[in-house]
């Protein structure tokens, strides 16, 4: 097994990637590898020099850095040798197993369309993020790869999520949601509404019906399907608010109970830490031909550390081919 991490991606490159994939080898065995892709002597200054550590991580030079603000499409188009074009080429010559990036999310996309293209039984990847809530991880797909799907895209991605959600995260026969404006039938625009009534047609999946997103983490689903516009609100929303909310929470015990604060401090880090989306690395481009994990810009060590054991389960329990076989029969489960 061979994974590609994109050590110049991300806010804290390349430090944090760097030693977040020397924390990832323990997931991988003896005769697996890690790739890492970028400015060599970047690099090099973060590798230690213990030979049984280097000995299992390679080097492959890129000049180019695609930056968090380039235009995605264009990125890929002049910066050929960036790390985020380069890894997907080696995913597509089977070089690599799957790749790792914290760089920017849409050309890290649009890469892994245009470069590896999606799997037989897919018409469109979509990104899948877990979201920790109070009732176990929540799967939300699509969180911005596609976002003018049609309704055969949102039934793919059900499919695709709960199968992620079976063989990854280990959730029983999980309950699927569509991502509306109101939990009746009736509710939602077109796409959501003829979605709707495909999903209800569609053998195999758990689908419980429309599902508002006041209602998203009070256990109602652990499957969410939404389009990548949507998706993509949800989730910075979601992000957003739980940090101001670990912060006003902070704040107040400070200034009403400053003799508590200490007291406090470690459940709040002991809660932070069970709500932290680096628990699950990053979020797959489900669909791909090839395996994808997109990490979020501010991950640090634990959570590229987290993506390398994602992908290394992605590809030991073969996902691709569940998807493949699944989607193929018309079935997301068995």
């Amino acid at each position: 097994m061979r994974i590609a991490i994109d050590a110049m991606g991300g806010d804290f490159a390349p430090a944090e990637i760097v030693r977040g994939a020397l924390d990832g080898l323990q997931y991988l065995g003896d005769g697996d590898e890690l790739v890492l892709l970028g400015r060599e002597d970047a690099i090099k200054e973060h590798l230690p020099s213990d030979s049984s550590v280097t000995n299992r991580i390679s080097i492959h030079h890129c000049p180019e850095v695609i930056e968090m603000d380039d235009s995605p499409v264009e990125a890929l188009r002049q910066k050929k040798n960036s790390s985020i074009v380069v890894m997907n080429k080696l995913a597509k010559e089977r070089q690599v197993d799957a790749v790792i990036s914290a760089g920017n999310t849409g050309a890290c996309a649009a890469a892994g369309q245009l470069i590896l293209g999606p799997l037989g039984s897919v018409q469109r990847p979509g990104i899948a993020v877990v979201l920790p809530s109070f009732h176990g991880p929540l799967t939300v797909c699509d969180v911005g790869a596609n976002i003018a799907p049609k309704p055969l895209h949102l039934v793919q991605y059900a499919q695709m999520a709960t199968i992620y959600s079976e063989v990854i995260l280990g959730v029983k026969n999980p309950k699927v949601a569509l991502l509306s404006i109101g939990g009746e039938e009736v509710k939602g625009n077109p796409l959501t509404k003829q979605a709707h009534e495909m999903l209800k047609q569609t053998e195999g999946i758990n689908f419980v019906g429309n599902i508002e997103g006041r209602d998203l983490f009070a256990g109602g689903c652990e499957v969410a399907v939404c389009d990548g516009f949507v998706g993509n609100v949800v989730l910075k929303l979601t992000e957003g608010l739980s940090d101001g909310l670990f912060k006003t929470i902070q704040h107040e015990i400070e200034v009403e109970a400053p003799d508590l604060a200490s007291r406090f401090d470690p459940i709040v880090k002991k809660i932070w830490a069970r709500h932290d989306y680096s628990e699950y690395g990053g979020a797959p481009l489900l669909g791909l031909n090839g395996v994808s994990m997109i990490c979020h810009g501010s991950s640090d060590r634990r959570a590229i550390k987290n993506a390398v054991r994602v992908c290394a389960d992605y590809i030991r329990l073969k996902l691709n081919d569940i998807i493949q076989s699944r989607l193929s029969e018309g079935v997301a489960h068995a």
